[in-house]
């Protein structure tokens, strides 16, 4: 705690002052934790929910690195051998700059004596507030942009450096920071940036948002099994019988439009956010069970309960499973992409649901599994939709290739289980049966002329994007999930 107090002090952070007239205080409290590493720490944080709206703060939008940007860049790095450098800004929000006037009550057990009616005035960002993480955000572009870096469009928290070396590639995600590329220019660039702020040196990162990273300069491994771990601990799954798939076959969940169970309500959600966030980093073999058990959050049952824990029972039996990409051998390498769609699934709402995947060094670097938003009137148009959807995060990951200088000089296959959909896209065809389908939904067509993607007929038992749209049986299951990238270790 006082290590904190010194801390705040050494990077000016506030100044003890009378508190003015007509303004009030945000209150403080202490949190403590203990890092991964076994280090303890203390930190003294403002009760952000206490601040008003156009007095304390405006603009609260602070951008990061998307998921399925890491798992790429972790991807392209596995290809081509990119040497991996890692390092954590300490106490990163006391450097961004306030521009309101924000007053705070003395820390428990560090008042100052003689001045017990004196507050904090804030000079710059601590946590817990609101505009923190954006204070933070903008200091930390301006930094690196003044040392060569450009932000990416695609992703604002990639930035790319480059000069006639090579090429340096940093990826942040509010304090964390990795740097990939050639050893001695990246090793440079981070020595640059830890001039600039105060860091601790993680050299070859072995954690990242969570994900444990193996890295042999060929093949990277990326696993969440210590947050599983905690996890299945809490839930009181770690010695649960296994399940051999996270959802029975066949099995849809009903709504429920009884009274609400505020208890039982407050431990679904607590269950099905553990759950997101392990479907988020390396898990998209949970992504269908995990996104139909999510749309109950706000009046489950006992039985959604228990179909969430079930998910959880299958987790306990596949603890041990990384998400991997293999460097450099040859076959199977390249970007690609599946699509899949279940027409009319939802019960209630004759909705279908769809499912997306794109590969990248034999691993899942997106995925994606949701209810479509409009009623197709066929599998064909409920294929055809899915398949607009797709193309457009085929497409922003060239754009995102593109802008890492690795631009892509042919079309992105992409494969889907309907002749119907292959052919609506690849002909500007207007018939009874299309013609009342939403316009967003035909972009499909100029990306297959403009050749940014080709289009390929895949059986629906060879389609590993069948694992997003339904509840398989263990052998069709287990079968996709080895396309998917996902590895016993």
């Amino acid at each position: 705690m006082a290590d904190e107090i010194d801390a705040l002090k050494s990077r000016q952070v506030f100044e003890l002052v009378e508190l003015p007239k007509n303004r009030k205080t945000i209150k403080g409290r202490w949190v403590y934790d203990i890092k991964s590493d076994g280090r303890k720490r203390a930190r003294f944080v403002a009760k952000g929910f206490s601040q008003v709206e156009g007095i304390d703060f405006e603009a609260l939008f602070s951008p990061v690195v998307r998921y399925e940007s890491v798992r790429f860049i972790f991807a392209l790095a596995a290809l081509f051998g990119w040497y991996m450098t890692a390092v954590d800004v300490k106490t990163a929000f006391l450097y961004g700059k306030l521009d309101k006037e924000i007053y705070m009550d003395q820390p428990e057990g560090f008042v100052a004596k003689g001045q017990e009616r004196k507050v904090y005035r804030l000079h710059r960002a601590i946590y817990g507030l609101k505009q923190a993480a954006r204070a933070w955000w903008l200091e930390l572009e301006k930094s690196v942009c003044k040392l060569g870096f450009k932000r990416l469009h695609s992703d604002s928290g990639i930035f790319i450096y480059r000069d006639q070396d090579g090429v340096v590639i940093m990826v942040a995600y509010v304090d964390d920071i990795i740097f990939f590329g050639l050893k001695v220019l990246a090793d440079q660039k981070k020595m640059e940036f830890m001039r600039v702020w105060e860091c601790r040196d993680l050299g070859t990162p072995t954690e990242f948002l969570s994900m444990t990273i193996q890295y042999d300069g060929n093949t990277i491994k990326l696993d969440q099994t210590k947050y599983l771990e905690k996890v299945l601990e809490r839930f009181g799954m770690a010695n649960a019988k296994p399940a051999r798939t996270p959802m029975v076959e066949g099995y849809y969940p009903a709504k429920y439009e009884g009274p609400n169970n505020a208890v039982l309500t407050r431990k679904y959600q607590s269950v099905i956010g553990s759950l997101l966030y392990l479907m988020l980093g390396t898990r998209p073999d949970i992504a269908y069970a995990v996104t139909k058990m999510a749309q109950h959050c706000a009046n489950p049952t006992e039985e959604h309960l228990s179909k969430a824990l079930y998910i959880m029972k299958y987790l306990a039996g596949t603890r041990k499973y990384s998400l991997v990409f293999e460097g450099r051998k040859g076959l199977g390498q390249g970007l690609e992409s599946y699509t899949d769609s279940d027409y009319a699934q939802d019960s209630t709402h004759r909705l279908s649901q769809t499912g997306n995947l794109v590969l990248l060094a034999s691993g899942a670097v997106s995925w994606k599994s949701y209810t479509q938003k409009s009623i197709a009137t066929s599998s064909t148009e409920a294929e055809y939709m899915a398949l607009s959807d797709c193309a457009k995060q085929v497409i922003w990951l060239r754009i995102l290739l593109k802008e890492l200088g690795i631009p892509m000089q042919v079309p992105v296959p992409i494969y889907v289980d309907n002749q119907g959909a292959i052919f609506n896209a690849s002909n500007p065809v207007q018939e009874r049966r299309t013609k009342h389908i939403d316009v967003r939904y035909h972009l499909i067509r100029q990306y297959v002329e403009d050749e940014d993607v080709s289009l390929f007929y895949i059986p629906t038992d060879d389609n590993p994007a069948d694992i997003f749209t339904k509840p398989l049986g263990r052998v069709k299951f287990e079968l996709f999930r080895k396309s998917l990238g996902l590895v016993f270790h």
